[in-house]
């Protein structure tokens, strides 16, 4: 597979589930995050191209669990090893600049 991301991406060392804010429901799972994207591990096939408001935790060195919203588009989707999931790549297409700011700080952290 060509490699085609234009920032380095980075996994979560524990669990962070994503949430569609319009729904409620949760979409998934994060895979890793970018400042520009990120790889959502689901049992569900999203639409192509699909639009979703979400929000994640992210902590910070202070033990703290702000929860950053963004606006995601859907850009491929495949059915992964692991029986019953789906790996979606998603590009960011919105966010504050507060919650940029966050996001920036824990992609910067070891």
């Amino acid at each position: 597979m060509n490699e085609q991301r234009r920032a380095p991406r980075k996994r979560p060392n524990y669990i962070v589930n994503v949430t569609d804010m319009i729904t409620g429901q949760t979409l998934g799972q994060l895979g890793n995050l970018s400042s520009n994207g990120m790889l959502l591990i689901s049992q569900h096939t999203p639409r192509s191209e699909a639009v979703y408001q979400v929000s994640l935790p992210l902590p910070s060195h202070d033990a703290t669990m702000p929860i950053i919203e963004v606006g995601i588009q859907e850009q491929w989707h495949e059915h992964a090893a692991t029986p019953g999931q789906i790996w979606s790549g998603y590009r960011i297409i919105a966010i504050g600049s507060a919650d940029a700011a966050h996001l920036e700080r824990w992609l910067q952290q070891a």
